[in-house]
C-alpha cells in the first residue's frame, strides 16, 4: 500500500506574552492569537513554553540554600492554582479550540499531576483530538524549584500532512542525545517553544535544522512587567514597561535558512509555507540517524518507560 504524499503546509509561530497566575486569561489569549493565526491560512500554530499558567521570569520563590522563605511558598501556592490538570478543563477547551479552527495546535502549558508541576507541551489534531503530551526532561536551574522532572515516556511524535511533528523545549535543545532520539522518529517539524531571549538562541536553532535536516518552530514569549500581577516581586522591578522577555521567535528550514524572524521588538504572529520536500533534499547528503550514523560504534539507549515511586504487587483476589 503505497503511503499518502507529504504535502506543503503553512505554520504560525505565536510571540505574546501570558497572562502570569491567570489561566481563564491565558486561555482567552490563546484562542484570540490562535484564530488570528488561522485567518492567516496556518494549519498548525506553536505556542511558547509556559504559556498557559505563565513563564515566572524573575521570581525567586523566597528560595536561599537551607530556607525557605513564607512569601515564597505563598508564590508557589499562586502558580500552583495557576496551573492546568491533563485531562482537564483546560485541555477540553484548547481540544475544541483546535476543532473549531480546524489547526494542529501546539501549546506550552504548567501541568499540575498531585502535588508537581511539570512544564509540558500539549498537542491536538484538526478534528479536535487531544494527541499527547511532552513533559520537559529537564528544568534548568532555578527551573528546578518549582518543575518535576519528565521522562522518557513522553517524547511523542505525531503525523501531519507535512511530515511528524514534536517538541522540545527550551534547553533541553541543548541535550545532544535527547536531539537524537527525535530524528530517530523522523520529525519533520520541531517544534522548540522557548524562555531564551538571548541573540544566541537562533544559533542553536539553526544548528538543529541543519542537523536534524528538519524545519524548526521556535516561539519564545514577549513578556513585559504590565502582564504580571501587581504584587509579582521580580527582580527586574515594577516598571510595567519592564521587557522580561524579548521574544526572538523564528521559523527555519531544514538546511538552516531563516523563514520567518526572529523578532524581538514586539508581540506578533510569524508563519511560513512548508514544503517537505526540502527534507528529502536536505538528507541527500547528511541524515543524522540514516546514512550519516555510524551505530557500530555509537548507539543510543532510551528508557520509555513512564517512572513511578510506587507499584503496587500480589493483591489478593477479592
Amino acid at each position: 500500500m503505497l503511503e499518502t504524499p507529504m504535502e506543503p503546509m503553512r505554520v504560525a509561530v505565536v510571540q505574546a506574552g501570558s497572562a502570569v497566575f491567570r489561566p481563564d486569561a491565558c486561555l482567552a489569549k490563546v484562542e484570540s492569537l490562535a484564530a488570528e493565526a488561522a485567518a492567516q491560512g496556518a494549519r498548525l500554530v506553536l505556542f511558547p513554553e509556559a504559556f498557559v499558567g505563565g513563564y515566572p521570569k524573575g521570581l525567586d520563590f523566597g528560595a536561599r540554600v537551607g530556607s525557605r522563605t513564607a512569601q515564597g511558598r505563598n508564590d508557589f501556592l499562586r502558580y500552583f492554582d495557576a496551573a492546568v490538570e491533563v485531562p482537564g478543563p483546560a485541555i477540553n477547551r484548547l481540544s475544541s479550540l483546535a476543532a473549531d479552527l480546524r489547526i494542529y495546535l501546539v501549546a506550552g502549558i504548567i501541568e499540575r499531576d498531585g502535588g508537581t508541576l511539570y512544564c509540558t507541551v500539549v498537542f491536538f489534531a484538526p478534528d479536535g483530538a487531544y494527541l499527547g503530551k511532552h513533559r520537559k526532561l529537564m528544568p534548568t536551574a532555578a527551573e528546578r524549584l518549582v518543575w518535576g522532572f519528565g521522562d522518557g515516556s513522553t517524547l511523542p511524535v505525531f503525523d501531519t500532512p507535512a511530515g511528524k511533528m514534536g517538541a522540545v523545549i527550551c534547553w533541553e535543545n541543548y541535550m545532544p542525545l535527547l536531539r537524537t532520539y527525535m530524528y530517530s522518529q523522523g520529525i519533520a517539524i520541531y517544534c522548540a517553544p522557548t524562555a531564551d531571549d538571548r541573540e544566541t538562541w537562533l544559533a542553536t536553532m539553526r544548528h538543529i535544522a541543519l542537523e536534524g535536516r528538519c524545519f524548526v518552530l521556535t516561539a519564545c514569549q514577549y513578556l513585559t512587567r504590565a502582564d504580571c500581577p501587581d504584587d509579582y516581586d521580580a527582580v527586574q522591578g515594577n516598571d510595567p514597561a519592564t521587557v522580561l522577555m524579548r521574544g526572538g521567535s523564528a521559523i527555519i528550514s531544514p538546511l538552516g535558512k531563516v523563514l520567518a524572524g526572529p523578532n524581538t521588538v514586539g508581540e506578533t504572529i510569524l508563519t511560513a509555507d512548508l514544503d517537505p520536500a526540502d527534507i528529502a533534499r536536505g538528507k541527500y547528503d547528511f541524515d543524522v540517524t540514516g546514512n550519516y550514523s555510524r551505530p557500530d560504534v555509537f548507539q543510543l539507549h532510551v528508557n520509555k518507560r513512564p517512572q513511578s515511586p510506587v507499584t503496587s504487587e500480589g493483591e489478593e483476589p477479592a
